[in-house]
């Protein structure tokens, strides 16, 4: 990357060598702009270390500088607000004192055993992301230099994985009883499952199994939050600030009097302000035609195909990111009737490291199946 100095053209080009690079794997990642990039692959726990090179373009240049450093940064930015980032790691090595630089230059580094809690993504309102920072400090300008990494969060599950079995229907119109395999699926796996037809009074012309995401971005659970501080409970604009106040402190962010006087009476009468984006990941037709009562359908729908994300449980309390299975029928007259039930996905290591490792972790809540209420349930 070059950089330029005053207005003589580039002085220096930075760039980042990591130690093992020739044998670490990389992974890609999908762009809010769609295009793909490729970086190299961390997991928590693990160190980063590498060299960083100093190269100037030009013989005989020199460049003053007020120190170098680099830093391992964890970042989580709202597309809709981006100008309040928010950094959950930040690990800072200085490599050189203040001085003057007459030649090119090296500099080891290494973070040892670096804590990376949540997975890299990339979605429709939000980016996490990892990235080195390498910055030469001066006194107009600093020369700035990003090298991004991907991080993956493993996990596993104990053989308890409870099946999924539901009756839904319309009183006296339709019954069906639908039952996936189990409940936790692995991002590579296979839902299995059948779909049994118990009473068929309406005309189904069409009949399909969906795999919905949705990205829940904001100040996410607020209220759950506050009542478990047990004030908000106590029915007031004062407990609500108080509250309010121990949120913002808890998140490391500032409270601001201009922002009470403008948005706390607002935040306080209309609860937490999030925004929900909703994607259909994939689509299995289950039947194309009219079912007969007592008939039953199995049900086989692949992920690996689709290249879903892990399930992700209020992180750092900015974002989740939750996967639905939408049973979709659709009669003779196009009306449309579904029922939604939540499944968790998680990332299962490669066989080399399941050998190599015995605990791997990723934060999860178990949640609770949400209802939702843009269609008519059945």
């Amino acid at each position: 990357m070059s950089f330029l100095g005053g207005f003589f053209g580039p002085v220096c080009e930075i760039d980042v060598i990591l130690n093992d690079a020739e044998t670490r794997k990389t992974a890609e990642i999908k762009t809010e702009d769609g295009k793909v990039e490729k970086h190299y692959l961390f997991y928590d726990g693990e160190s980063v270390s590498g060299k960083v090179n100093i190269c100037f373009k030009q013989h005989g240049k020199r460049l003053e500088h007020q120190g170098i450093r680099i830093e391992f940064v964890g970042q989580i930015e709202l597309f809709n607000d981006k100008s309040n980032t928010h950094e959950f790691v930040n690990l800072v090595k200085e490599l050189a004192l203040p001085g003057e630089l007459t030649q090119s230059r090296s500099y080891d580094f290494e973070f040892m055993q670096v804590e990376k809690p949540y997975e890299s993504y990339i979605g429709a309102n939000v980016r996490l992301r990892y990235f080195l920072k390498v910055t030469i400090v001066r006194r107009l300008s600093d020369l700035v230099k990003e090298y991004d990494l991907i991080v993956h969060q493993l996990a596993t599950y104990p053989d308890v994985n409870n099946s999924i079995k539901m009756e839904v229907g319309i009183e006296d119109c339709l019954h069906i009883e639908f039952e996936y395999n189990k409940s936790k699926y692995h991002l590579k796996d296979v839902i299995v499952g059948k779909i049994y037809f118990l009473l068929v009074r309406i005309k189904i012309q069409h009949m399909e199994l969906q795999l919905i995401k949705k990205e829940i971005t904001g100040i996410v659970d607020v209220h759950n939050y506050l009542s478990s501080k047990a004030l908000a409970m106590c029915g007031s604009l004062s407990a609500f600030k108080k509250a309010w106040k121990s949120y913002l402190k808890d998140l490391n962010l500032k409270y601001s009097a201009k922002w009470e006087r403008s948005n706390l009476r607002t935040a306080w009468s209309s609860g937490p302000s999030t925004t929900t984006e909703t994607e259909t990941i994939a689509k299995y037709e289950i039947m194309d035609g009219a079912p007969v009562k007592g008939e039953s359908i199995p049900i086989r729908l692949f992920l690996a195909g689709y290249d879903p994300t892990p399930t992700m449980r209020d992180v750092n309390k900015k974002f989740s990111v939750r996967y639905f299975l939408n049973l979709v029928l659709v009669d003779e007259e196009d009306r449309r009737y579904f029922k939604q039930q939540e499944i968790i996905l998680w990332r299962k290591a490669p066989e080399k490291l399941r050998k190599q490792r015995t605990n791997f972790h990723q934060r999860f809540e178990s949640p609770e199946s949400q209802a939702s209420a843009e269609q008519p349930e059945m």
